[in-house]
């Protein structure tokens, strides 16, 4: 999880069994968009974000050829703490690994687009 996540959110899947890792919990906190998009990678992790900057780095990253595990995307406005619960949660337990999410998604890992009602993975 991107460290602007609402706190609620990584609570709610938590008791819902999903395996969660907040950048805070795992000492990258503080890092900037590219190094903390590398460190979920090296994790096997994908990472999620409600930040335009994160998608952006992501499609950036992308393009540049980097391995990069994937990002669902979420936007701040748009989407409600409930929705990302659900949503979320059907992500995690519907299976597969970091890597089998980013090669089942035709664009790589990311769109640069906002779905409405929903999470952009």
């Amino acid at each position: 999880m991107d460290v602007h996540v609402p706190a609620a959110v990584t609570s709610a899947l938590r008791q819902k069994g999903v395996d969660v890792l907040r950048a805070q919990d795992d000492g990258a906190g503080t890092l900037d968009d590219g190094p903390l998009l590398d460190r979920s990678t090296s994790l096997g992790r994908v990472m999620f974000s409600q930040d335009r900057d994160m998608l952006a780095e992501a499609s950036l990253q992308q393009r540049q050829g980097l391995a990069l595990a994937g990002v669902i995307y979420g936007h701040q406005l748009e989407v409600t703490v409930g929705q990302c619960i659900r949503d979320l949660e059907l992500i995690a337990k519907a299976g597969g690994s970091a890597s089998a999410f980013a090669a089942a998604n035709d664009y790589g890992v990311t769109r640069e687009a906002v779905h409405r009602g929903g999470l952009c993975v």
